[in-house]
C-alpha cells in the first residue's frame, strides 16, 4: 500500500474511531445522568444532543471513508448512498445549528436580567429546548431533502464534471448551476449559524470580563461556579467549531471554482469538516464536571470488581 494512502487512511481511522468512542461515552454519561439526577439541565440537554449529531455525522461519513481509503469497493448501492448522504446532511447541519443554539442559550443564561422581557426569557429556556430540538430536526430535514436526488453509486471509476467524488459516493449536480447553487446555500446558512454563535459567544466574552471582578467576589457559590464554568466551555466549543469551520470552507469555496475536484482536495476537507466532530466530545469530558465524574466513577467500579474477583480467585486456590 502507497505510504501516503497509509498515513491518509490512519488519519481517518483515527478521527473516526477515537470521535465515535468519545462520543458514545459522553453520551452514556448524560443517559446515567438522566436516569439518575430525574432532568438534565438545559446546557447538558444541548451537550447531549450535540454529541449525538456528531456521532451520526462520523458514522455516514467518516467510516465509509475510512473503509474506501483502504480499498473496499462498491460499498452502498444507488438507495444506501442516498440515505447515507441525507443523514450525513442533516448530522452536519444540527452539528452547527446545536454549537449556536448552545451559545444563544448560554449568553441568555449569563446575561444580566435587566428587563422583565429578558427575566420571562431565563425562565423559560429549559422549556424552549426540546421545541428548539424539534424545530430544528424538521427544518433540516427540509432543507436537505434535495441531497438525496443528487447521490449516486460510483460507476464505472470514472468522475462526471460538477461531482462531489465522496469515494464510497458521487453528488452529481449534473450542471454547474446547480452546483453553485447547492454550494452557495450551504456556505450562507452556515456563515449565518457561524456568525450567531460568534457574536454570542463575543457576549459571553465582553460580559465575563466586564463584570470579572463582580463575578469574583459575588459567585463563589456551587452554582454561580458551574455558570461561569459552562460559559467557558461554551466559548471554547465555539472557537474550535469557527477555527474548523474556516478551514473547511476555505477548501470548499475552492471546490466551487473547479469542475472536477482532485481526490486530496476532497480528502481534506472530509478530514477537516470531520475535526470538530471527533475533537469537541474531547473539551465536553475534560471541561464537564458531570460528565467526568461518570466516567471516573466507572472506572473506579471496574477496578473494585477486577479486585474483588482476584480476591475471590486467590481465595479459591488456597
Amino acid at each position: 500500500m502507497d505510504l501516503c494512502v497509509t498515513i491518509k487512511g490512519v488519519s481517518f481511522l483515527l478521527q473516526a474511531g477515537l470521535g465515535i468512542l468519545a462520543n458514545t461515552l459522553v453520551l452514556l454519561a448524560y443517559v446515567h445522568i438522566m436516569l439518575t439526577d430525574a432532568q438534565l439541565q438545559p446546557v447538558d440537554s444541548i451537550l447531549c444532543h450535540l454529541a449525538f449529531a456528531d456521532l451520526l455525522l462520523l458514522l455516514t461519513r467518516c467510516v465509509p471513508q475510512t473503509m474506501t481509503v483502504f480499498g473496499m469497493k462498491n460499498l452502498l448501492d444507488d438507495a444506501g448512498c442516498k440515505v447515507v448522504i441525507y443523514i450525513y446532511r442533516i448530522a452536519r447541519a444540527l452539528s452547527v445549528c446545536i454549537t449556536c443554539m448552545l451559545s444563544v442559550f448560554q449568553a441568555v443564561t449569563v446575561a444580566p436580567a435587566a428587563g422583565t422581557l429578558l427575566s420571562g426569557l431565563k425562565l423559560q429556556l429549559p422549556r424552549l429546548v426540546i421545541p428548539t430540538f424539534v424545530a430544528l430536526w424538521f427544518i433540516n430535514m427540509a432543507v436537505c431533502i434535495a441531497a438525496p436526488f443528487f447521490s449516486v453509486a460510483p460507476r464505472n471509476g470514472t468522475v462526471p464534471p460538477f461531482t462531489l467524488n465522496l469515494g464510497f459516493c458521487h453528488v452529481d449536480f449534473r450542471d454547474n448551476l446547480s452546483y453553485v447553487i447547492n454550494g452557495v446555500a450551504v456556505t450562507v446558512r452556515d456563515f449565518v449559524f457561524v456568525g450567531m454563535m460568534l457574536g454570542s459567544s463575543g457576549y459571553i466574552l465582553v460580559l465575563l470580563h466586564r463584570h470579572g471582578r463582580k463575578v469574583r467576589g459575588i459567585r463563589r457559590s456551587q452554582g454561580a461556579t458551574m455558570e461561569t464554568r459552562a460559559a467557558k466551555t461554551v466559548v471554547m466549543l465555539v472557537v474550535l467549531y469557527a477555527v474548523f469551520f474556516g478551514i473547511d470552507n476555505i477548501i470548499w469555496i475552492y471546490m466551487l471554482t473547479v469542475p472536477q475536484v482532485p481526490p486530496v482536495v476532497a480528502d481534506m476537507r472530509v478530514f477537516f469538516s470531520s475535526c470538530y466532530a471527533s475533537l469537541s466530545p474531547f473539551l465536553i469530558i475534560s471541561s464537564n464536571k458531570k460528565v467526568k465524574a461518570r466516567m471516573v466513577c466507572a472506572t473506579s467500579s471496574d477496578q473494585e470488581r477486577q479486585a474483588e474477583d482476584s480476591k475471590d480467585s486467590k481465595a479459591a486456590k488456597n
